[in-house]
C-alpha cells in the first residue's frame, strides 16, 4: 500500500520533495519592484484559495517558537488576530512572527529578491498597512498568505528553494548535535544505516514522519495523524527506536505522505464516517471511473440508470478491444479514518480495472428494486445510504459520528461486496430484518406506501424512500449472492412464480392492507401497524384469521371489491396451498419483506 501511494506521488506530484509542501494560499501580498506594499490579492473561488505547491515546509514545529519561511499565516506572518483573542497567544504568535522575520533576513543575505520582503517587515507601520489591507479583505488569521515582488512570486525562485535546501539540512544537522530529548521530527536517525522499507536501499531512517492531513472530519485531529509511527514501547521490536522499527528514507517517506495527503484532499469520499480513496495506475477520466458512480449522489431516477449503461459501455469497448489501455489498467482503494493522532487503515483493495468495473456492474443490477409506483425501477442508492440503512433512525439532535458508530465491520463488508463482488455477510440481513417491522409501520412508511391522493408526490418522505429502496435492494442482493449461481428467483419487479411460501405470505399481507385501505380508508392503526411483527415471523398464527375477517370487504358491492381482490387472494393461496408456514426464520422474514414490498408496488401501479 505504501510502496503504491509512494508510486502515484512520484506520477502525479512532480514537486513533492522533503522541506516543501503544498498549501492552500488565499492571498498574495503584492509589493513593488522597489518594494513599495500596493494591496492584498485574494486567490482560489472565494471558497478555497489556491492550491501551490512547493511552499517551504519548517521542521520541528511541535518545539514551539518556529515559522515557515516565506508562506505563512495571516496570523504569524502579518500579526492579525482576532478581535477578542488571548493575550498568552498574542506573545506565543509574536515569537513566532520574530523568527519568521529572522529567517526571511537570513534568507535576504544571500537572495536579494528576499530583501525587499524582510525590509517590509522591518518598518511597523508598513506591516500595519498590511494588516489594515487583510482585514478589509475580512481575512482570517489561519488564512496562508504569499508574495509577489514586482508581480513575480519567490516561492518559485530556484536561488530561494537552493537556499532554503542549504538551511534546512545546516539546521537538521545542529539539531541532531544539540537534541537531548530525542529525535526530531522529520529528522533521519544517525545510529547507522538501514534498509529502506520502501526502495531496500541503504539509508539513514527517518525517526519520525510528516502527518496525514485531512482526517478531521473522520475522526482525525486538526494539526494531523501519523501513519507510521512508534511513540510506546509496546509498539517497537529488537530494540529500535521511533520510525527505525519500519526504516525509510526521507525521500519515500516524503512521496508516500504527499501522495496520501494530495489523495485525501482531491480525491476522497466520506462513507459512514471513514474516508475511501481511490485511485488509478493511469490516468482515468471521470466519466470512466465505476468506482465514482459507486459513490455517486442519488439526484434522480436517471442518475443511477446512467451509471449502469456507462459500466455497461465500458465493459463492451474493454472487451471489444476499442479500450485495451483500460482493461490492463489497475485500480487501489483504501479505507482510512482517524483515531486518537493516529491514521487508521480500516481497508485496502486493489485489482484489474476490468474486475472492477465487473464488480460495479453486478452491484447496480443486484440492487435494482422497484419503485413504489410500481412501474419503474427505483433511482439505486449511493453506497452510503446502503451502509447506513442497516441502523435505526437517527434520534434527533443525535450527532453524526454517534449514529454510525456501530457500523464499522459492515461498511468494510459491503464496500468489498461492490467492489469484489462478495457475499452480503449475514448480520446485514439480520440487522434490516430487526429494523423492518418498526419501519413498515412507521408513519412515514404507510404515507409513502399507501398515499392519499394530494400525497402521492409528498417530497417530505423522501428520506424514508430512499432508505426503504436501500433495504429492499440489499434484501434482494443478499438473496442473489447467498449461492455463487445467484438466485433467478430474485427480480425487481414482482415475482409470482416464486418458490418461497414466506414470500407468498408477504404478498398475502399487502392484499389485506390494500383491501382494508380501499374499503375503510386511513383507519389510524391497521392491518399493516398491528400485525406485520407478528405475520412476518409467525404467519401461521394471524394470517388465516386475517383472511376470514377481509371476506366482510367483499359484502359492499358499490366497490366491487370482490371482483378485484378476491382473484388475487385466490391466486396467492393457490401458491400457499392453503397452508402458511407456522414460523419463518431470518432469511424467512426477509423474503416476507420482499413479497409484501413488491406487491404492494404492483398494487400501486394498478394491475
Amino acid at each position: 500500500m505504501l510502496h503504491e501511494l509512494k508510486a502515484y506521488a512520484e506520477r502525479q506530484l512532480p514537486d513533492s520533495e522533503p522541506g516543501f509542501k503544498t498549501r492552500e494560499v488565499r492571498w498574495y501580498i503584492e509589493l513593488a519592484a522597489d518594494g513599495r506594499f500596493l494591496n492584498v490579492v485574494p486567490l482560489g473561488d472565494g471558497k478555497k484559495g489556491e492550491s501551490q505547491p512547493r511552499c517551504p515546509d519548517m521542521h520541528g514545529m511541535n518545539a514551539g517558537g518556529k515559522a515557515h519561511f516565506l508562506v505563512e499565516t495571516a496570523q504569524t506572518a502579518a500579526l492579525l488576530f482576532k478581535a477578542d483573542e488571548d493575550p498568552k497567544k498574542i506573545t506565543t504568535v509574536k515569537k513566532r512572527h520574530h523568527f519568521f522575520v529572522g529567517l526571511l533576513r537570513k534568507a535576504a543575505e544571500s537572495t536579494l529578491q528576499l530583501k525587499l520582503v524582510a525590509d517590509l517587515f522591518g518598518d511597523a507601520s508598513h506591516l500595519a498597512k498590511v494588516r489594515e489591507a487583510l482585514a478589509a479583505h475580512k481575512a482570517k488569521p489561519t488564512d496562508w498568505i504569499g508574495w509577489r515582488v514586482g508581480g513575480v512570486d519567490p516561492r518559485l525562485d530556484q536561488e530561494v528553494q537552493a537556499w532554503w535546501r542549504t538551511w534546512r539540512q545546516s539546521d537538521l544537522g545542529d539539531t541532531k548535535q544539540n537534541a537531548a530529548s530525542g529525535p526530531e521530527p522529520g529528522r533521519a536517525v544517525a545510529d547507522g544505516a538501514m534498509v529502506c522499507f520502501l526502495t531496500g536501499e541503504s539509508v539513514a531512517p527517518l525517526a519520525t514522519h510528516p502527518k496525514i492531513t485531512g482526517l478531521s472530519r473522520v475522526g482525525g485531529l486538526g494539526m494531523g495523524d501519523v501513519m507510521v509511527g512508534f511513540d510506546k514501547a509496546a509498539f517497537g521490536s529488537y530494540g529500535l527506536d521511533q520510525s527505525a522499527n519500519a526504516a525509510m528514507s526521507t525521500e519515500a517517506t516524503q512521496k508516500y505522505v504527499d501522495g496520501l495527503n494530495d489523495l485525501v484532499k482531491n480525491h476522497a469520499r466520506t462513507l459512514a464516517g471513514a474516508l475511501v480513496v481511490h485511485w488509478f495506475k493511469e490516468h482515468v477520466a471521470p466519466e470512466n471511473d465505476p468506482l465514482a458512480f459507486l459513490h455517486g449522489l442519488e439526484t434522480s431516477e436517471q442518475t443511477e440508470a446512467a451509471a449502469l449503461a456507462a459500466v455497461r459501455r465500458l465493459l463492451e469497448s474493454i472487451r471489444s478491444g476499442q479500450r485495451a489501455d483500460l482493461g490492463d489498467n489497475r485500480y487501489y482503494a483504501l479505507t482510512i479514518s482517524g483515531a486518537a493522532g493516529r491514521a487508521m487503515v480500516r481497508d485496502w483493495m486493489e485489482g484489474q480495472f476490468e474486475e472492477l468495473a465487473t464488480s460495479i456492474e453486478h452491484w447496480f443490477s443486484d440492487l435494482e428494486i422497484t419503485a413504489r409506483s410500481g412501474k419503474k425501477l427505483a433511482p439505486g442508492p449511493k453506497l452510503e445510504t446502503v451502509v447506513t440503512c442497516l441502523l435505526a433512525e437517527r434520534k434527533p439532535k443525535q450527532k453524526y459520528e454517534d449514529w454510525i458508530k456501530p457500523i464499522g465491520p459492515a461498511r468494510r463488508q459491503l464496500l468489498q461486496a461492490a467492489v469484489r463482488h462478495q457475499q452480503i455477510p449475514f448480520h446485514a440481513l439480520t440487522g434490516i430484518v430487526a429494523l423492518l417491522p418498526s419501519f413498515f409501520i412507521s408513519e412515514e412508511v404507510v404515507r409513502a406506501l399507501f398515499p392519499k391522493r394530494d400525497q402521492a408526490n409528498d417530497d417530505k418522505v423522501g428520506l424514508t424512500i430512499s432508505r426503504l429502496y436501500a433495504r429492499m435492494g440489499l434484501l434482494k442482493t443478499y438473496f442473489i449472492r447467498k449461492n455463487k449461481g445467484g438466485d433467478p428467483n430474485m427480480t425487481p419487479y414482482l415475482n409470482p412464480e416464486h418458490p418461497s411460501p414466506a414470500y407468498h405470505c408477504g404478498r398475502l399481507l399487502a392484499v389485506l392492507a390494500e383491501l382494508q385501505h380501499a374499503a375503510l380508508g386511513d383507519v389510524g392503526a391497521g392491518v399493516v401497524q398491528r400485525y406485520y411483527a407478528a405475520t412476518s415471523q409467525t404467519p401461521g398464527l394471524r394470517l388465516g384469521q386475517l383472511v376470514r375477517n377481509a371476506q366482510n370487504h367483499f359484502s359492499k358491492p358499490e366497490k366491487s371489491l370482490g371482483r378485484k381482490y378476491e382473484p388475487l387472494m385466490m391466486e396467492i393461496h393457490g401458491r400457499l396451498k392453503d397452508s402458511f408456514p407456522r414460523i419463518l426464520d431470518l432469511e424467512g422474514q426477509g423474503l416476507f419483506a420482499l413479497g409484501y414490498y413488491q406487491q404492494l408496488a404492483v398494487l400501486r401501479a394498478g394491475n
